[in-house]
């Protein structure tokens, strides 16, 4: 064909060759999509535990946080108590007599977005503590809980040693609190976790215990 017709059977055939895939290419990128999947997957799954591990972490450290802001604003004892899981209770209590609950102030639910989340507690003579008593000054104290808690340990129950990132919170007898990532090496770890060896933090790191 010539002229005319030519031209617009070209432009038909032109057209169709750009207006969509073949066969071959759709198998193509369906098979890439399904590598970049099956790759991708652990590493997300690693990444949503590890955030649950954090957010179990976080609460715990506001609970305990609360627990000492609403003893000095209520001019009162208050106790916090962790569990089940990473769930906690914050309750104002009136010790000596006692030390009865005068009312719960507030509390977690441990399934509130860290169901796999594994929790653990240190005192300092490593035996399992699970309270926190605040006096009004915001100090803790021993009245009330023959074990308050030095160390929170935070870790995961579905990830390996390799690819957790676990969490400590350590409390002071001032009552004062810090979030922070154990490392090998650390002397005053009450309670080194078994992936230290892949959560080594270089001196000065303010994540770092």
């Amino acid at each position: 064909l010539g002229g005319q017709e030519g031209r617009e059977l070209q432009l038909m055939c032109a057209r169709r060759r750009t207006g969509g895939f073949t066969l071959i290419e759709l198998m193509v990128v369906i098979v890439v999509l399904a590598v970049l999947t099956t790759l991708g997957i652990p590493s997300f799954m690693e990444m949503i535990q590890n955030t649950q591990l954090r957010t179990a972490a976080e609460s715990i450290y506001d609970g305990l946080q609360l627990a000492r802001s609403e003893a000095v604003r209520r001019n009162a004892h208050t106790q916090f108590v962790l569990g089940p899981g990473s769930g906690w209770t914050v309750n104002q209590i009136n010790p000596p007599i006692g030390c009865g609950t005068v009312a719960t102030i507030q509390t977690r639910s441990g399934s509130e977005g860290s169901e796999r989340a594994t929790v653990s507690t240190t005192f300092f003579f490593n035996d399992t503590a699970t309270t926190e008593i605040y006096t009004p000054t915001g100090w803790t104290t021993a009245s009330c809980s023959a074990n308050p808690i030095a160390q929170v340990n935070v870790g995961s129950s579905v990830l390996n040693a390799a690819q957790e990132r676990p969490l400590e919170i350590r409390v002071t007898a001032s009552g004062g609190m810090r979030l922070c990532a154990p490392w090998d090496g650390d002397a005053s770890d009450l309670n080194p976790p078994a992936s230290a060896a892949n959560w080594r933090l270089p001196a000065g790191d303010p994540r770092r215990c």
